[in-house]
């Protein structure tokens, strides 16, 4: 092995699966999640001058977000976890050296898709796997490599995104908008990132679709544990002050009504901030512009309140060309599920979006490429929750404090799952509770993404690859 003197290889990987279930339902969209394998990954890297360094990364297969259809869930499931450990062997095979953006990015643009290709020619027609469902299954991976990278430096991950540790450039992986006046030569994802990153920041609360607001909605079925059920109750012991709301897109009563008591709710204890989620149900503007003009009219201080909608239109944007110019117009309007890289941001923000949120379930490579991208076009960040649990709240979190977001970070795993966490919340208990409205990140340090793995005592299932 030669090559620049931080020049990284991939020479082991091992992958787990981590069951976990909710203790309330989750509802976006059309679907309901009740349970979620979490796809825990560990890829072994040497480097030139031989040091060698073992990186983790995890994200949930949150199979109702990646794939929504209406195969059978189990059949999806299987289907996700089986190309997760297509993504493994392949990840053993892949011989290239550098640093984790030119590994990762080479990955994700010329073996990732082949792969994909290949799984859904052994799949039945109609259910064929999509994009998204791929990236978030590689993106375990592609977490543990910058892990890996911060490691073998010996600093931490976000420090190595500079001129200093990185071969190339941006303008290796990004273009600019023609006759924007913008260059990436010279520049590197430092240059877009915030230095030095908050060690507190807001934290979103969700509102799920099946969610008890008031006590006539609890059903007698509720969990009897330490945390909260109902909204005021989580407002009041967590200190929220921001609230996202999970709506239907396909029946606007019920969107407007859920809108006005969310707010009316949290205006009442505190609460200064909603968001606006359709989780791409909604084909058109007209439909979320009817919502927002009856609020503006009806419920102006519920309307004040919405600081951004989240994706209402198809997440595939090449094959729904919506001019969403209308509905930006009258909120910040963010790209979610449509994100899939800055190329799908480019043409976003030409249909008329301005805002992207972040996730790292869609790869830490492709999350910093796509920031970069947005911020310096303009655009504005947000980074969501995939109800990211155990290690997966640790790279998120940080994403969306070196990012530079429009407020804080959604995170909600402590609502759906709380248990699950409890070895990392050990070490990291600002991380996994939300106090006066914040997680704490205080507790993160070390090399890679801080996670201090040897102080938290998780027992890991039986390898599913390596």
């Amino acid at each position: 092995m030669s090559g620049h003197e931080n020049d990284i290889a991939v020479n082991g990987c091992a992958a787990y699966f981590l069951p976990v279930r909710t203790r309330m339902p989750l509802k976006f969209g059309r679907e309901t999640l009740t349970s979620v394998t979490c796809l825990r990954v560990r890829l072994d890297v040497i480097a030139v001058d031989g040091r060698r360094a073992s990186g983790w990364g995890e994200t949930p297969l949150s199979v109702q977000w990646v794939w929504p259809c209406s195969l059978p869930y189990e059949e999806r499931h299987a289907a996700l976890k089986a190309f997760a450990l297509v993504v493994a062997r392949a990840w053993l095979d892949f011989r290239r050296s550098g640093d984790p953006f030119e590994i990762g990015h080479a990955f994700l643009e010329r073996r990732l898709p082949t792969l994909l290709a290949r799984f859904n020619r052994s799949r039945p027609r109609g259910g064929e796997m999509p994009w998204l469902a791929a990236l978030v299954a590689a993106s375990a991976f592609d977490i543990a490599l910058h892990d890996a990278f911060g490691l073998a430096l010996g600093l931490p991950v976000y420090q190595a995104y500079d001129a200093a540790h990185l071969n190339r450039d941006l303008s290796r992986y990004l273009e600019p908008e023609p006759e924007s006046g913008v260059s990436f030569a010279g520049r590197y994802p430092a240059d877009f990132l915030v230095h030095p990153a908050p060690r507190t920041i807001p934290a979103w609360h969700l509102v799920g679709g099946k969610d008890p607001l008031a006590a006539a909605d609890l059903t007698g079925e509720e969990p009897r544990d330490d945390h909260p059920v109902l909204l005021e109750d989580w407002i009041r012991a967590d200190g929220l002050r921001c609230l996202k709301v999970k709506l239907r897109g396909d029946d606007a009563g019920w969107d407007l009504e859920r809108l006005v008591t969310v707010g009316g709710i949290g205006e009442r204890v505190g609460v200064r901030w909603l968001s606006a989620d359709f989780n791409c149900t909604v084909s058109d503007p007209a439909y979320v512009n009817g919502i927002l003009d009856r609020l503006l009219e009806e419920r102006p201080r519920v309307y004040g309140m919405i600081l951004y909608v989240e994706q209402p239109f198809p997440y595939d944007l090449e094959a729904n060309r919506i001019d969403v110019h209308s509905v930006a117009a009258r909120k910040p309007l963010f790209m979610d599920e449509s994100a899939h890289d800055w190329r799908l941001v480019r043409l976003g923000r030409r249909l008329g979006w301005t805002g992207v949120a972040l996730k790292t379930c869609k790869t830490q490579t492709g999350a910093i490429l796509s920031a970069c991208w947005a911020k310096a076009h303009g655009m504005t960040l947000m980074v969501q929750d995939l109800t990211n649990p155990m290690l997966a709240q640790i790279p998120h979190v940080l994403l969306a404090a070196h990012a530079g977001t429009i407020m804080g970070v959604e995170t909600n795993a402590m609502q759906f799952y709380p248990a699950a966490s409890a070895p990392e919340e050990a070490v990291h208990p600002g991380l996994y509770r939300r106090r006066e409205g914040q997680v704490d990140l205080s507790t993160l340090r070390g090399p890679g993404f801080g996670y201090r793995l040897n102080e938290i005592k998780r027992r890991l299932p039986e390898k599913a690859a390596s």
